[in-house]
């Protein structure tokens, strides 16, 4: 799973709010270092904004982590799958992802009851393109 993230030896990851066991490990063994919490100061290669729909407002919690992004961070935001409690519109994520200043790349199938939504800047991701 970790590799389909995008994370490798030596990256730091930064977890905000809590989600899938399995992916959060994987994360981790790919990074090989613990993951960071939202207290961490210094500068993170990935992030897992886990978010529900009746979290509040995305858009807020993507400007939250923008402080702490390198150029080439990038941001994982695992919501639950269509049905679910607390699932969301993919519209909602690309707006939410717009107005934080970072754009949309890619969805995956984060964990069984999980998709993961890729974010990047928006020079970032004109490259991954």
């Amino acid at each position: 799973m970790a590799q389909r993230l995008g994370v490798e030896p030596g990256m730091v990851v930064q977890e905000i709010g809590y989600g899938d066991e399995s992916v959060r490990k994987s994360a981790a063994e790919a990074g090989g270092q613990a993951l960071v919490d939202v207290d961490y100061d210094d500068l993170v290669d990935v992030v897992l904004l886990w978010f529900r729909d009746d979290e509040g407002e995305l858009v807020d919690a993507l400007v939250d982590t923008m402080p702490g992004l390198a150029e080439n961070s990038i941001v994982w935001v695992p919501t639950p799958k269509s049905g679910r409690d607390g699932s969301m519109e993919p519209s909602d994520i690309s707006d939410a992802a717009v107005t934080a200043g970072l754009a949309q790349t890619s969805s995956i199938g984060a964990a069984p009851d999980w998709t993961g939504t890729l974010l990047a800047s928006a020079k970032a991701a004109r490259s991954r393109r």
